[in-house]
């Protein structure tokens, strides 16, 4: 086997034991594929974690910047409270749409929340009202934007808040300081920001997987 097939097989043994989706989340794949969304999103495994980092923070309230079909919406508003409170930005009204009926076909209505627009615009606007802190935020948008969305996450959070930037490795190219590509150069400036400002403390993480070679970043808010 190549080993892009390695890493795609190893994918499919850890999601069917420790990751297994259902009908609401196949669906919610399908509609998206049906729909002409790019297959840009999260795999399963990684589905998992973000449910699994929501669950371990306690999290009642989180934003996500980036919604596309709502998969990645799905796996994280499952771990919320009843009460609990989910805002997903998304620019694209087609995206929006797509995942909106997702979510309504999971019974997640009630707590997740996508909003249509720049997020640049929405994240304004959202802190005009006064929401209470963000347990979680998961950066999944465009990438030029990355350090942007960071100081948007760090005004919207507490002391104790995650922040998860997807997608920074960018292929190995994150390593590339002369480079002109809009997303190595926002990536590597929300880099930059997690390692020097005062109120963050994170990392980096290489992953491999159905989705290639990539990685996310991890902050936590101190302070």
């Amino acid at each position: 086997m190549s080993e892009s097939q390695i890493w795609d097989t190893v994918d499919e043994y850890v999601s069917a034991r420790l990751s297994p989706d259902d009908e609401v989340l196949r669906a919610a794949l399908r509609d998206s594929r049906a729909a002409g969304l790019p297959e840009i999103g999260v795999t399963a495994p990684q589905g998992k974690l973000l449910q699994l980092l929501a669950e371990i923070q306690g999290a009642r309230h989180i934003l996500e910047i980036g919604t596309l079909g709502g998969y990645s919406t799905i796996w994280l508003a499952r771990a919320l409270p009843a009460d609990g409170r989910l805002i997903s930005l998304e620019y694209d009204p087609k995206h929006a749409e797509v995942a909106t009926r997702n979510l309504a076909r999971a019974g997640l209505e009630k707590v997740a929340e996508v909003r249509v627009g720049p997020a640049l615009e929405s994240l304004p606007q959202l802190a005009d009202e006064n929401p209470p802190p963000f347990d979680l935020v998961f950066i999944d948008a465009d990438k030029a934007n990355n350090a942007n969305y960071v100081e948007w996450a760090l005004r919207l959070t507490r002391a104790g808040s995650v922040i998860v930037v997807d997608n920074v490795v960018r292929g190995g190219r994150v390593t590339d300081a002369d480079t002109d590509a809009p997303d190595v150069r926002g990536t590597r400036a929300a880099i930059d920001l997690i390692a020097s400002h005062p109120r963050l403390s994170g990392t980096a993480i290489q992953t491999v997987g159905a989705k290639g070679y990539d990685g996310f970043a991890l902050a936590r808010v101190v302070g």
